[in-house]
């Protein structure tokens, strides 16, 4: 799956900021994220289960 074909968006927590953010798009099972200062380097897939612990270590730290 490109890039161009997934529909991205950055946290609300980024306020406007561009540096140390990342963007997120919804897959049909997961999520695609990738770094907004390097687009252009792809982005990683994350399975639904893969996704789903990663949100629950972030929220536990």
């Amino acid at each position: 799956m490109q890039s161009h074909d997934l529909n991205f968006r950055k946290s609300s927590y980024s306020q406007g900021r561009t540096e140390n953010c990342v963007e997120v798009a919804d897959l049909p099972d997961g999520a695609a994220v990738r770094d907004t200062q390097n687009r252009e380097l792809g982005h990683l897939v994350f399975s639904g289960t893969e996704w789903s612990a990663l949100l629950s270590t972030v929220r536990a730290r």
